[in-house]
């Protein structure tokens, strides 16, 4: 069996890196990816775990609005086996979507703007985690 998903968007916020027990670093960060209708935007968000060098990497490099394409696999609510799902400030029900990357590239030069797709004016209470 072969899982492969393969995504291009934003950093809603700043990475946040953490250890493992073992010393292992693991750096987390959401992530928006958007379609445009001719009547509406639909964006869905991920959460992205980077984890060994490419972690300090994200960690040192990408920020809120960054660029990015993120290649990896769906990793499932252990409980239920599909995506998490949660009730929002606004008491709608939304999901998320855990996602392990094996590789991150970054599409934001340095000191470049994200242009009109990015998400730096966002509010944390935009995104759903």
């Amino acid at each position: 069996m072969y899982q492969r998903l393969i995504l291009i968007g934003n950093l809603g916020r700043d990475p946040e890196m953490r250890y493992t027990a073992d010393g292992k670093p693991v750096t987390s960060f959401s992530m928006a990816t958007s379609r445009r209708f001719k009547d509406r935007d639909e964006t869905t968000w991920f959460r992205i775990s980077v984890w060994g060098s490419q972690a300090e990497s994200c960690n040192q490099y990408l920020h809120k609005g960054s660029r990015v394409l993120v290649e990896g696999r769906l990793a499932p609510d252990q409980a239920t086996g599909a995506p998490k799902v949660f009730q929002k400030r606004d008491g709608t029900w939304g999901s998320s979507y855990e996602v392990f990357a094996e590789s991150v590239r970054f599409l934001t030069a340095k000191g470049e703007d994200t242009g009109p797709d990015g998400v730096e004016d966002l509010s944390d209470d935009d995104i759903p985690f």
